[in-house]
Formats: C-alpha cells, structure tokens, sequence
C-alpha cells in the first residue's frame, strides 16, 4: 500500500469526548490525502483503573472493585453521549456495556480466585484500548468517515510472555496485512487497539511498558507504512524537561538511537522497543502534539547531519542503586556479575546502569523503583548458596538517588565534553555516585543523590549549550 500513514494517538489523546473529536478530525484530513490506520491507547487513566480493579478482586474486595466498574462504565458512557446523537447511541452504548460486562467476568473469576493469572490479566487490560477504538470509530462513522474498530489481537501475533510480549514479525506481517489491506483498499479507516495482541492459537497478550506505541510501530513495519506519526499532549522531543529546564527546546530531529537513549533513561518519549522495527526499515516517525496540531513535533529518523556534543539531557528519580561485592577472594566478581545481570534478565528487570571496581571487584548497577522488589528476589534466589555461606556480602540498596543521562550522536570523539559535565555538576555541589557509558559513547548516565538531581540536569544543558 503506497504512501500509507500510521498514527497512533495516547492516552490524553483520546481522553474525553473532546480530545476524541480532535483525533477523529485529524485522522479524517489524513484520509482524505492517503490511506490511514489509527491505533488508540485507552482513555488516560483508564489503564491504571483497571489494574486497580484487579487488585481489589484478588484482595477480595467486592465493593472496590464494583466501584471501580461503575466508573469505567460511566465514563465511557458519558463519554459515548457526548460525541453520538440519541439515535446513534444505542448500539454503541450497547457494546461499550458488552465490554464491561467482559471486564466484571474476567475480575469476577480472580475475585474467587483470589488470584490474577497473568492471561487473564492481559485480557482485562485489553477492554481499555477496545473502549477507546470502539469510540472513536463510532464517531467516525457518524460523521461520514468510513471506519472500523478493529482488536490488535486479529493482527498482532505474539509470543506467550504475558504482560511483556514480543511480536512475532513474519506471522503478524501475513496476519496484518490480510486483515487491514482490504479494509484500506476499500477506503475504510481502521482503527485498531493499541497495547494488545495475540499468541499464534488465539491466546491474549499485552505488550508492556510503552505498548501502544509498539503496536503502532510494529503496524507500520508490517504495512511497509510510509511514516508513523504518535499524538501526545508535548510538543516534540526535548533538549531537556521543560519543567526542570524552562529554556529547554524542542528537537527538529533525532536519530533511532539517540530517541531510544533518551526514552531508556526517563523522557517521556516512545519506548525503544517501539524504535527497533521501524529502525529495521527506516520508516521515519515524527513525534507530535495533539493539543497543538500547527506545532512540527521532532522526527525520528536513521541518521542526521553531523553534530558534535551532546543533544539532550534527561533524568529520572524513580531509580534505586543495587551494590554487590564478593566477600571472599574464591568467588570471582565477574562471574558474579554474570549471575546477576542473568537474575535480572530472568527476572525481566532493566539495568539502567552498570558500574563496576577491579580491585575489590564490587559492582552496582540501577534500576526501576517499581523493578527493585522483582530484582531484589531475582538476586537473593539465584545466588543463595553464595549468600548462605557467607561469600557474598549482603546486597545493600540505596533509594535515595536519580538518574541523569547525557545523550547525543555527536558525543563520539569529543575531547573533554566528559570533564566538562562532570565539573557543571561538581560546581553545583552535587555529589557523583556512579558514572557509566557505553562504548557506543551515545550517552554518559550519572548517578547522584536525589535532591541534587534537578540542579544538575540544569547545570549540564547550560554546560552543554543545548
């Protein structure tokens, strides 16, 4: 399919009946210029009150849970009311209840379980996206734009790891393709759910952090899409947070990578699994704002023109430090090290940095404040015996930190720009904790304590002239 436009719209988005006018209004200019395929995420918050739900019915808790299926009705009820008129409403409403109704079930099993399967849980999280296109699909239609809301799970194929699944690309690419191109042949505008998909035999799966996105991009890939564009509520990529650093500015244009790096260390920009198969095929993505549609947004694309230094300067709190040494000089820190990071892996833990001593052979390394119990249990069972007897000194943890990434193409062999960060920070009296960089030199990751962070992420953009 020529020229074909893939875009994705989140969470604000899509959050009320007025944001879905305007989403509905730019998908249709779109597809009055070429062919279109919209992936929605659910309506903001929406997500977070389902996992709630299900909380409450693995606690047991009949009246929170009712509580929280009352709201997730009324909203999308209202929400429903708002956009159709009285004669359209009643088949919509219908199905939106008919969606509830599939939400009170699944809930209702882990209420007498007292459990929450994973699969189940990936098909309850499911019913926001489903909301959300069934919506915005109906308004569609009754404004004359032919549409369908289309689940992601009739065309994306996945593995079987509930809550973090991973496309299987040739399968989705035969399964997308003859589920949408006639749909898009025909002139109809699909509008599929992000977040979700399903195994090879039918199985529902989500895609995790960033999900929606990754639907987007693994759409795109396997349409041979011409571009993706994501609609958000910022106006681009950044040089630095707005709200730490009011000078910062949006970037025209970034490559993959430097995206991936930023996202990777805390911006709110697309995930870096969302990068890798539009990376694949060079599919460029701009990254745009839906509360300002005249605004250009940044482009992600391959490779820019040469810049030297660094491009942006992103952080993060929500972060805890993981220190381990070896206690007796048989135990081999490297070999250490090794199971560890397989811990971590098994555990599905990110490593956001890694440091390490040659002599006593102690490491660290950072994680997510929402991984650090998984983590934490994922060390402690693999490495027990080493614990147990005594060659292994206990883990020692530290919250109190944040995380400031330096990310830039341009850094690759620039004398001194190292130096000259880490003296913006030392001025600002902050204290340097860890220090790692890859031998990419992509990105240099700080760690610090945290209530040093936020003036030292202003220190390195003023350093860095971004």
């Amino acid at each position: 399919m020529n020229d074909l436009l893939v875009m994705k719209f989140g969470g604000t988005s899509v959050g009320s009946a007025e944001r879905m006018r305007v989403a509905a209004r730019i998908s249709a200019e779109q597809k009055r210029q070429r062919p279109a395929v919209v992936v929605v995420s659910a309506m903001s918050k929406i997500t977070d009150l389902l996992l709630d739900s299900m909380r409450h019915a693995e606690a047991g808790d009949r009246a929170g849970l009712d509580t929280n299926i009352r709201v997730l009705e009324e909203r999308h009820t209202q929400a429903c009311r708002e956009l159709l008129t009285a004669a359209r409403q009643p088949e919509t409403l219908a199905a939106v209840d008919e969606l509830v109704c599939a939400f009170r079930r699944i809930t209702g099993g882990m209420l007498m379980l007292n459990d929450r399967p994973p699969r189940s849980v990936d098909e309850a999280l499911a019913i926001g996206e489903k909301l959300s296109a069934l919506l915005l699909a109906a308004f569609l239609e009754s404004e004359g734009v032919q549409a369908v809301a289309i689940n992601a799970a009739e065309a994306i194929v996945t593995d079987a790891v509930y809550g973090n699944a991973s496309p299987v690309m040739e399968a989705t690419r035969e399964k997308a393709r003859r589920r949408l191109c006639p749909l898009l042949a025909g002139g109809v505008l699909p509008v599929v759910t992000g977040f979700n998909g399903a195994t090879a035999d039918g199985r529902p799966t989500t895609l995790g952090r960033g999900g929606s996105d990754f639907s987007a991009a693994i759409l795109a890939a396997a349409l041979d899409a011409a571009e993706l564009w994501i609609w958000t509520d910022v106006d681009g990529i950044m040089t630095a947070d707005p709200r730490l650093v009011p000078e910062a500015l949006v970037l025209s244009e970034v490559t993959y990578s430097e995206a991936a790096e930023l996202a990777y260390n805390g911006a709110k920009v697309l995930h870096p699994r969302t990068l890798a198969p539009l990376a694949d095929r060079e599919i460029p993505v701009w990254s745009k704002n839906s509360f300002a549609v005249e605004k250009p947004g940044t482009k992600i694309v391959s490779r820019i023109q040469a810049s030297s230094g660094a491009r942006a300067v992103t952080s993060t709190s929500k972060v805890a430090l993981i220190s381990m040494e070896p206690s007796s000089a048989s135990l081999m820190g490297a070999q250490v090290m090794g199971r560890a990071l397989d811990a971590l892996a098994r555990a599905n833990v990110e490593v956001l940095a890694l440091s390490s001593s040659s002599f006593r052979q102690s490491f660290c390394f950072l994680v997510r404040s929402e991984e650090l119990r998984a983590a934490l249990q994922g060390l402690e069972a693999a490495l027990a015996l080493e614990f147990a007897h005594g060659y292994l000194s206990p883990i020692e943890v530290d919250e109190d930190v944040g995380l400031l990434a330096v990310v830039g193409e341009g850094m690759r062999g620039t004398p001194g720009l190292a130096g000259r960060i880490f003296t913006a920070i030392s001025r600002e009296e902050v204290n340097i904790i860890a220090i790692a960089q890859g031998s990419s030199e992509l990105t240099i990751s700080i760690v610090v304590r945290r209530d040093g962070l936020e003036k030292a992420v202003r220190a390195v953009h003023q350093e860095c002239r971004m």
